[in-house]
C-alpha cells in the first residue's frame, strides 16, 4: 500500500542533475535548470514542455510507471551524489516516510539516522510482517517480535489513514465470512455494500479495491473514526475493537488529533531506532 504523496517525494529528488542514457534512454538534464532544487519538473511535465524520458502523461498512468525501486534508486543516486557512501536505504525509506506524512497534513519529527542495510533479503521473511487478515493475538505477536506495544500497534495503525487497498486485503470480509454470515458482522451494513459492489465475488479489474479512508491523501485521524463506525477496511482493523485496551486508545485518538499525532510521533521514532543491517548499499537492489 503506497501513498502517491511518497512517490511525489520521490521525484522531488529528481529535480537536481541529469538522466542517463544507459538507464532511462535520455541523456541531458530532468528540468530546464537542474541546479535549482523547486517545483519546477512537475511544472514542466504538466505544461507538457519536458524533454526527457517521461513525456506529459495523465495523472493516473504516471503512477502506474513508477515501482517503489525506481523511487528509491533515484532516491539514492541523488543522496549518494552529496553523501557518497554515507546514507543507508533504510534511512532513506524513514526519511521518505516522515516527509510523505508532512506533505499529507501530519507531524513532523527528527528521524534517528545511522541504520544499516541488511545483507540478507528473502521473499520469505516478509511474512513476519502482520497481515491484513491477522486478529488481535497474532497482531500482538507480530509487533511483541519486534519491540513494539499494544499502544504502537494502535498507534501505527493510524498509518492506514494514507493509501488504496486492493479486494484481495479485504475480500475475506465481504464474501464468505464464515460459515454463519457471508459478510463481518462488525462492518456497517452500507458501507460493505458499497464494497462488495467494488470487489465482486469473481472480482476480474486488476486494480479494484477502495481508498483505506474518505481523505486517503490526507494524514489525520480520520482512520480512527473510521474504525469505530465499522467502516475500516481490514480484518486487523477491526480487531483493534476487540480488546478493552486498543478499544480505549482507538477512541482517543478518534476524538483527539493532537493526541494521535504525538503518539505516532513516538512510536515511528522507536521503530525506526530498531536495530539491524551491516552495511550502506551502493545500490538499494542488491547487497554490496
Amino acid at each position: 500500500m503506497r501513498s502517491k504523496l511518497a512517490i511525489q517525494f520521490g521525484w522531488l529528488l529528481l529535480l537536481l542533475g541529469r538522466a542517463h542514457p544507459e538507464r532511462s534512454g535520455f541523456d541531458g538534464p530532468w528540468t530546464k535548470d537542474p541546479s535549482k532544487f523547486d517545483n519546477s519538473y512537475f511544472l514542466e511535465l504538466l505544461e507538457g514542455e519536458t524533454e526527457g524520458p517521461l513525456k506529459p502523461p495523465t495523472d493516473k498512468a504516471l503512477w502506474r510507471i513508477l515501482s517503489s525501486a525506481t523511487i528509491l534508486s533515484c532516491m539514492q543516486r541523488a543522496v549518494e551524489a552529496m553523501c557518497p557512501g554515507v546514507v543507508s536505504c533504510a534511512d532513506i525509506l524513514a526519511l521518505a516516510a516522515r516527509d510523505a506524512v508532512v506533505i499529507s497534513g501530519g507531524p513532523t519529527w527528527d528521524v534517528p539516522k545511522g541504520r544499516k542495510d541488511g545483507r540478507v533479503s528473502k521473499a520469505i521473511e516478509t511474512r513476519q510482517l502482520p497481515a491484513p487478515t491477522f486478529n488481535i493475538s497474532q497482531l500482538q505477536q507480530s509487533f511483541s517480535l519486534k519491540g513494539l506495544s499494544m499502544d504502537d500497534l494502535v498507534t501505527l495503525s493510524g498509518g492506514h489513514s494514507l493509501g488504496f487497498a486492493h479486494c484481495s486485503s479485504f475480500q475475506n470480509r465481504i464474501h464468505n465470512f464464515n460459515a454463519i454470515n457471508d459478510i463481518d458482522p462488525s462492518m456497517a451494513p452500507a458501507f460493505a455494500a458499497s464494497l462488495r459492489s467494488k470487489c465482486p465475488m469473481h472480482n476480474t479489474v486488476k486494480n479494484a479495491g477502495s481508498p483505506m479512508v474518505p481523505s486517503p491523501t490526507t494524514f489525520d485521524n480520520t482512520y480512527f473514526k473510521q474504525v469505530l463506525l465499522g467502516k475500516s477496511l481490514f480484518s486487523s482493523d477491526e480487531a483493534l475493537m476487540t480488546t478493552s485496551g486498543t478499544k480505549g486508545l482507538v477512541s482517543q485518538f478518534a476524538s483527539s488529533k493532537e493526541a494521535f499525532n504525538e503518539a505516532f510521533v513516538k512510536s515511528m521514532i522507536k521503530m525506526s531506532s530498531l536495530p539491524g543491517g551491516e552495511e550502506v548499499r551502493l545500490d538499494c537492489r542488491k547487497v554490496n
